[in-house]
């Protein structure tokens, strides 16, 4: 008995998941001196304050990093 394999070429797309049921896309923000991140949000403005707060408090922190959790999805193409 032979073993017989059939191999098909497919397309795949990777896009953003901007289907209805997608996870939403959120937004934190990490200081870069101390590690210390925002809470999550879907909104960039809650990150945003979190930093403004977070500069009170540590004068001397002055560089950040944002942090996007954006969703995407693969599929094949006809």
């Amino acid at each position: 008995m032979s073993t017989r394999a059939v191999l098909r070429h497919q397309t795949w797309t990777l896009e953003p998941d901007r289907e209805p049921d997608a996870e939403p896309t959120t937004y934190a923000m990490q200081c870069a001196v101390d590690g210390e991140t925002s809470p999550t949000s879907e909104d960039f403005a809650a990150p945003q304050d979190w930093v403004l707060e977070h500069c009170g408090r540590h004068p001397s922190h002055h560089t950040y990093r944002e942090i996007i959790t954006r969703p995407w999805r693969a599929w094949r193409r006809a």
